[in-house]
């Protein structure tokens, strides 16, 4: 008998087995496919390692303006891939040593829940029947492939490829669209546009980037325009033919000729086949219904990362999983999503955390909004030649304190984490004033920011 059985082995549940074992509980973690999941073999660290490679060929390849020249530089896909799958590999094999570390018992298999009966919960897997106390469903998600003629054939062709496909590709393509213009469409075509790629962006909304605030979207858009690359806004796909796209655009056909497409328009919950069925979990369509504490409306099930469509993140999930041990450990703790960092990884960096402007006036929240240049740092001016990097920051009116913060640029997705407990602190403006910010750094925008209101 276990204490815990953990559904997935991605962020949320692997960490939420480790998380049992720590603190003294049986744990028992199936997954089917690759330990660390999407994030960690085919999304969040692989990509982050074709990124890294294409910034230090961007730097290779236009150094000039700081004084140096470099002859001939090139990126070499292979050698990239290679490197990329190396990262996965130390990394996975860490995830294995930490939970083999803390006694949690790994079944690579597909697990299914079978009953729940007396307080004790039936996964089978392999053909094995294990028993639990609690169950934590960390499924994940997967790709979304809409119903578009010619998708299937794409896919089953090469033409089409997924965000698992794109990370293998050992070639550096001519010409290629992006169907979707969030995170994982924008990193691919920030890396491949520097490799060399004519990248064009299809994306059915009137901006990019999803939910990010509107003015640093309109200039993030800009950065990458100014680099060659191409979006069709409100523009629909409508189907793949053999090496093109063809999309809508204000009623009218068009088609776009490439040697690679990549679809990225969103990721589904992992909820069917699983078994909910037979312990009666609910759902909101594909997403799995849960409380701040994580918790299903199953006594003792819980559902954590990407299957309960909160937040379709890995620190969202790592989070979620120390919550719902915490529970089941009966220590007092809930789920907040108020100060949720977000990051996209191309270059220029953009990072939010909070309120946009867009949110705060659909809840009509009454605060005030400051865009500042990065050329208030000393250091961003020293190191980013013609850079137009700003902050944004959002401040509550009545209680002066931090509800939303933006920025473009170099380090963003690192100043995101103090910009996110300033905000999950309520901390007042009197009291950011009062920090220290080390000299010259990036960061000390931030308080610039703050004194400029």
């Amino acid at each position: 008998m276990y204490d815990v059985l953990v559904i997935g082995g991605g962020p949320g549940g692997y960490l939420a087995a480790q998380r049992a074992g720590e603190n003294g509980l049986k744990a028992c973690l199936f997954e089917k496919r690759n330990l660390g999941g999407v994030c960690l073999n085919e999304g969040c660290v692989p990509s982050k390692a074709l990124l890294n490679s294409a910034k230090i060929y961007e730097y290779a390849s236009d150094g000039s303006a700081y004084g140096v020249t470099a002859e001939n530089a090139k990126i070499d896909q292979a050698k990239v891939i290679k490197r990329k799958n190396k990262v996965v590999k130390k990394l996975v094999s860490g995830v294995a040593m930490t939970l083999k570390r803390n006694k949690v018992d790994v079944v690579e298999a597909k697990a299914t829940i079978k009953n729940r009966q007396n307080g004790v919960i039936t996964v089978e897997a392999d053909g094995k029947e294990y028993q639990g106390k609690n169950l934590i469903i960390a499924s994940g998600s997967e790709v979304i492939k809409p119903p578009i003629e010619g998708l299937q054939a794409g896919l089953e062709k090469g033409f089409v490829l997924t965000s698992r496909e794109i990370l293998d590709l050992e070639v550096i393509p001519e010409k290629m669209v992006i169907v979707g213009g969030g995170v994982i469409g924008l990193e691919m075509a920030s890396y491949f546009q520097t490799a060399g790629t004519k990248v064009t962006v299809v994306e059915m909304l009137d901006h990019i980037a999803g939910t990010v605030d509107a003015e640093l979207g309109k200039l993030l858009q800009k950065n990458f325009e100014a680099k060659g690359l191409e979006f069709k806004l409100n523009s629909t796909v409508t189907g793949f033919g053999d090496n093109y796209v063809e999309y809508e655009y204000e009623g009218k056909k068009e088609k776009i000729d490439a040697d690679y497409c990549l679809i990225s328009i969103g990721r589904r919950a992992v909820s069917a086949d699983i078994g909910l069925e037979n312990i009666g979990v609910e759902c909101d369509r594909a997403n799995i219904k849960v409380d701040d504490q994580m918790l299903t409306n199953i006594p003792n099930v819980y559902a954590i990362g990407d299957v309960n469509g909160k937040w379709m993140l890995a620190h969202a999930a790592y989070r979620e999983a120390e919550v719902a041990i915490n529970t089941i450990l009966g220590k007092k703790d809930v789920m907040r999503y108020e100060a949720m960092p977000s990051v996209l990884y191309t270059n220029p960096e953009m990072c939010f955390v909070g309120e946009s402007e867009e949110s705060a006036k659909a809840k009509e929240l009454d605060y005030r909004a400051l865009t500042l240049p990065l050329a208030y740092s000393g250091r961003y001016v020293a190191e980013v030649e013609g850079g137009n990097g700003v902050i944004k920051i959002l401040v509550d009116n009545k209680r002066n304190y931090l509800i939303g913060a933006h920025m473009l640029g170099s380090y963003a997705s690192e100043l995101v984490t103090p910009l996110g407990m300033m905000i999950e602190k309520q901390m007042t403006l009197n009291e950011i004033k009062e920090f220290i910010f080390p000299h010259p750094t990036v960061g000390e925008v931030i308080r610039e920011a703050i004194f400029a209101l």
